[in-house]
């Protein structure tokens, strides 16, 4: 199982729009950050006789307004599934975009979400599930996320319930991967359903606290009561600093994730 880290980033993306800071001003292409998505890729799932006859499942998380790009930079070939985390605009924001893939696989996508956020893009891309199609338009089947697990392109997906300030959201358990982005709660109930994972994949917006977001002392704080092998820090802001500076700093095991980054488990 492979984990790509498409973006890295927060709702303004890095560097933000007309800021002159160190970070937003940085070379170093581990500053540059997309707005937070991963491409999870597992081997031995797909079907023979599927697209380009392959055998490799790509399930996205998240789908938000850089999915274009992403997809053109990573040269992406299909999707089989989109776990959306909650639908605020930097997580959905792409979902038009789907449709290229609908005309290469010749099918629907399987797109896995709470009751909050189907009601959210049902509203916002009502045109999407109106009755009367008009052609071209993208196609997809929501399927509504309790709280036992669930399958998604044959894959079990354990769903890990949090909170966004009051907003539920949604994070994923795949096997030893745990990914959770734009939480500041997760009940200990929660928590134990990633006992065992060798990898957790963590929002941390800052060094500060914040009102709706994990801040770095919080999700050092969750880690370490989780336990993975090693834990990866994404949906970072500029206000994080310099990705050479503050990864020195962390405790080992943890790193700050970053665009493009791949890791196996």
């Amino acid at each position: 199982m492979k984990l790509t880290f498409l973006g890295t980033g927060t709702s303004q993306g890095v560097p933000v729009i007309a800021c002159r800071c160190g970070v937003c001003s940085s070379t170093d292409p581990r500053d540059a950050r997309l707005r937070t998505s991963a491409l999870l890729q597992l081997d031995g799932h797909g079907e023979a006789g599927s697209t380009a006859d392959r055998r490799t499942t790509n399930i996205l998380i998240d789908i938000g307004p850089d999915f274009r790009q992403q997809m053109l930079r990573h040269r992406v070939q299909w999707i089989d599934a989109i776990l959306v985390t909650h639908a605020h605009r930097d997580h959905v924001a792409g979902l038009d975009e789907i449709r290229s893939f609908n005309y290469v696989q010749h099918r629907r996508m399987d797109i896995y979400l709470n009751a909050e956020a189907r009601h959210t893009i049902e509203h916002d891309y009502h045109y999407i599930f109106e009755p009367h199609q008009y052609p071209g338009l993208p196609e997809a089947d929501l399927h509504t996320v309790g709280d036992g697990p669930f399958t998604a392109a044959g894959v079990e997906i354990v769903p890990i319930h949090a909170m966004h300030k009051d907003l539920p959201v949604l994070g994923y358990r795949i096997g030893q991967l745990g990914y959770i982005t734009d939480a500041n709660h997760i009940d200990t109930a929660e928590l134990k359903k990633l006992d065992g994972i060798k990898v957790l994949v963590i929002n941390a917006l800052r060094h500060e606290k914040h009102f709706s977001h994990f801040c770095l002392p919080e999700a050092l704080e969750v880690i370490e009561t989780v336990g993975p092998e090693r834990a990866y820090l994404t949906h970072m802001s500029h206000e994080m600093g310099l990705h050479a500076e503050v990864q020195p700093t962390l405790p080992k095991g943890v790193f700050l994730a970053y665009d493009n980054q791949e890791i196996q488990l």
